[in-house]
């Protein structure tokens, strides 16, 4: 990954004893996982972590989600920020969210839980100084899109990585909704429990548009304290 550095010294966060993910059968423990995401970010800019939160997690956060969808607290996504900020259906159309630890249920802090462990790793092992996260849910309805673009603002570059976590449930290939990565054009299918994270200034993306409702959690790891409110 370029402008990240590996601390030769590093050492995993401690173990929960709760694994993550199988395979071939075999249970991997959370730092693992940790470590292959920080090989995958140093050597493409993009890390693809499977089952980062079980099924029980996933299905607790979509319903979580579908009830504020359900009772319209959702709101149409724009593009820009402050002064900048708009509204155009021709350049995404996703509704969102924007939610805390605090305003969901027990049951699916258990992502928040990993998020912050993984952050803790990548502070260690690739010196980012990510301070806090924000996050929002997401609603792409069938046909929805968001068109090829950059996670930063121009006037800001304290979003370091962004991170997307599907809530989809038995999601397939001819359903769509694929986020696809600039410049490999690699496309990533939005599998429940699949958490995605890359580097939000350098690597361009688009959500191709899906044949059902598309659910996730995104949100970006950032390097900046949070801004106060005015006394």
């Amino acid at each position: 990954m370029r402008h990240l550095q590996e601390d030769p010294d590093r050492r995993p966060p401690q173990d929960t004893g709760q694994p993550t993910a199988t395979e071939a059968g075999i249970l991997i423990p959370p730092e693992a996982l940790w470590e292959q995401a920080v090989e995958e970010l140093l050597r493409d800019d993009l890390a693809v972590i499977d089952a980062f939160i079980p099924e029980a997690t996933v299905a607790s956060l979509r319903e979580a989600l579908l009830q504020s969808w359900d009772q319209g607290e959702f709101r149409r996504a724009g593009i820009g920020h402050q002064s900048g900020f708009q509204r155009n259906a021709n350049v995404r159309s996703d509704h969102i969210q924007w939610v805390t630890r605090e305003e969901l249920p027990a049951d699916g802090h258990l992502f928040f839980d990993r998020l912050d462990d993984l952050t803790t790793y990548l502070n260690q092992t690739c010196f980012l100084g990510i301070r806090r996260r924000e996050l929002h849910f997401a609603v792409y309805p069938p046909g929805a899109f968001y068109q090829r673009h950059l996670d930063v603002f121009q006037d800001s570059s304290a979003r370091k990585l962004s991170a997307i976590c599907y809530l989809n449930e038995a999601w397939q290939s001819d359903d769509g909704g694929q986020l696809r990565i600039y410049p490999s054009c690699r496309e990533i299918l939005p599998v429940g429990g699949r958490l995605v994270l890359f580097r939000s200034e350098l690597l361009e993306h688009e959500v191709l548009p899906a044949r059902r409702e598309r659910y996730s959690l995104t949100g970006w790891l950032r390097n900046d304290d949070p801004v106060l409110p005015a006394k």
